[in-house]
């Protein structure tokens, strides 16, 4: 038990590197819901898991955990029940329930609470806030890892999910769900004219940003079937000035940028 306090303690004081690991590391115990969690169960059964290690008080560790819960919803309307998370804290020392105020605080519903993580934290590598894990199969891969966690990170957990699922060729075809966007005219005063050619049945998410990404209008969010979508959104509240206009497919998404001018 010393030797691993001290790797954790070189991994996340040191930023020492420790050989990236291939294989999950087994857990068998009580969640902080009070059921059981057995990580090689799950995979045998054929689910995919997200393992993210957090530290309690860090603020850039919420925005990760929701891009993900995002991915992972979408992928469930697709694989249901196929696809699942777990929330644990990177030391032993946060137990159940702030595991648990900590995750129904940022509305992470698809992340089962678990506790005591750094026995896990250190066999993966260090802690990074956060420190991400994607783990599948029957024989117990680590499909992905990572102590520097990106949005495009998002993606490469999607597609390794897909190809675990389905194959490489699977990956493409989701790659390719928004075939064709046209946005118009631009600029654009009071209305602006979306459209959008999907070659499959999918989730369909459309938001207006700023530049730094921070949500201005929600504009469409449903099933939708494969064809064309056409879609006028009301911009004559939005201020003059430049936009994004973010499209969601399965957790592939494509950004269009347009400028408003009264």
């Amino acid at each position: 038990m010393k030797k691993i306090v001290l790797l954790f303690v070189l991994t996340t004081v040191l930023g020492y590197s420790v050989k990236a690991q291939t294989t999950a590391m087994d857990f068998n115990k009580n969640n902080c819901n009070g059921t059981n969690s057995h990580l090689f169960e799950d995979l045998d059964n054929g689910q995919a898991v997200v393992l993210f290690y957090y530290m309690p008080n860090c603020g850039s560790c919420p925005p990760p955990a929701k891009k993900i819960q995002a991915m992972l919803s979408n992928l469930n309307v697709n694989y249901p029940g196929k696809v699942k998370g777990y929330a644990i804290p990177y030391n032993n020392t946060t137990k159940c329930p702030n595991v648990q105020t900590w995750v129904t605080g940022n509305s992470l519903s698809l992340f089962t609470p678990l506790d005591s993580g750094a026995t896990q934290v250190a066999y993966y590598g260090g802690f990074g806030m956060p420190t991400v894990v994607l783990v599948g199969g029957s024989d117990h891969r680590v499909l992905f890892n990572t102590q520097n966690f990106t949005t495009a990170d998002t993606t490469v957990m999607r597609d390794s999910i897909i190809n675990l699922f389905q194959g490489p060729s699977a990956v493409k075809q989701h790659a390719a769900q928004l075939q064709e966007v046209n946005i118009y005219p631009n600029p654009v005063s009071h209305e602006l004219s979306v459209e959008i050619s999907l070659n499959s049945d999918t989730y369909l998410k459309i938001d207006i940003q700023d530049l730094q990404g921070k949500l201005v209008q929600a504009v469409f969010n449903d099933r939708i079937s494969a064809g064309k979508l056409n879609r006028k959104v009301d911009t004559s509240a939005l201020p003059t000035g430049n936009y994004l206009l973010k499209m969601e497919s399965d957790g592939v998404s494509q950004t269009r940028q347009f400028s408003v001018s009264h």
